[in-house]
């Protein structure tokens, strides 16, 4: 399939803003996982079908969508069409599926973007996190898993000056949002890590002082595809600070995974994932230097902390090519 670039975004551009979405993203900065189950009222935007969504032409299945739109769609509003229903359960918010979706540009009716040419193995699959926060998310939220939906999406909802867009998306399988890689045996010195009955860690901080340089260990061991710099990263994570023990950012609190470009966190951060493989549970403390710094020239709340992070690697992409 030809890949056409869109005008106004680069293919990378526009596949971190519509992760994004028209919502704060989930970078991690400063409860256990719901339950998710959908119901109306769980249904974010709730985008309806119209004459927009309605006109795009979808067929084939993922890996295999294809799509066409028409030159003339009006875009006064987010569109929603189903174009075909799964037989699977109505996915919801907290939930990661894997997937494919294509971004169209309006103004050619051809694909600008094919996930499939970023799945990290021979799937041609990419995760999708259930999230009404995110374009990606919207697509499939509250739709029966299996089901190829259409969006028209006008670009005052991604960020000003953005093109209108139109994305057509198929949900295939529901994924862990835990890792699934084997245990491995703690590492003296290191905080200690224990889950609970839905995975969710909770982190003891030794009584010594905090290292100077980045640490890690392996908690658990994945034997998924490898995450390389660059790599758009799935994770659950949970962020403590040494100096007292207490949380400061979780993916597990807000109810849903997040998603994030590796060279697009602190280095200690990106240490901690580059060169991983998906299922794996990483365990890293990050000194000053490799994370937010000291002193006045950084105003973050966590200047001067020593953070420990637990992340659990759950899907990768890899970066979107012009």
């Amino acid at each position: 399939m030809r890949i056409r670039p869109l005008a106004a975004l680069s293919v990378a551009a526009l596949s971190a803003v519509l992760l994004a979405g028209c919502a704060s993203s989930n970078t991690p900065d400063a409860d256990s996982t719901p339950t998710p189950t959908a119901s109306s009222s769980d249904c974010g935007l709730d985008p309806k079908s119209g004459a927009d969504s309605d006109a795009i032409t979808v067929s084939g299945s993922a890996p295999s969508l294809t799509a066409t739109a028409p030159t003339d769609l009006a875009f006064t509003e987010l569109q929603r069409t189903t174009a075909s229903k799964g037989d699977g359960d109505d996915l919801a918010t907290g939930q990661l599926v894997s997937g494919q979706y294509l971004v169209l540009d309006p103004t050619t009716g051809e694909v600008a973007m094919d996930s499939a040419t970023t799945s990290p193995d021979d799937s041609g699959l990419v995760p999708i996190i259930v999230d009404p926060s995110s374009i990606f998310g919207t697509g499939v939220l509250c739709t029966p898993l299996g089901s190829s939906t259409s969006l028209t999406i006008p670009g005052s909802m991604l960020s000003q000056g953005a093109s209108n867009v139109v994305v057509v998306m198929q949900s295939v399988d529901q994924l862990p949002t835990t890792a699934t890689g084997a245990d491995q045996d703690p590492v003296a010195g290191m905080p200690e890590v224990e889950l609970d009955s839905d995975g969710k860690p909770s982190v003891t901080i030794p009584d010594a002082d905090p290292p100077t340089e980045v640490q890690l260990a392996d908690l658990k061991l994945g034997d998924g595809p490898t995450v390389q710099s660059g790599d758009q990263v799935f994770v659950q994570y949970m962020g403590i600070k040494w100096s007292d023990g207490s949380e400061f950012d979780s993916s597990w609190s807000k109810g849903v995974p997040a998603s994030f470009q590796t060279t697009g966190v602190v280095q200690g951060f990106q240490q901690a994932l580059e060169g991983q493989n998906v299922g794996s549970q990483v365990l890293v403390v990050i000194p000053p230097a490799a994370g937010y710094g000291e002193g006045e020239i950084n105003d973050s709340d966590l200047k001067g902390e020593t953070l420990v992070f637990v992340i659990d690697i759950l899907g990768v992409q890899h970066t979107p090519q012009q």
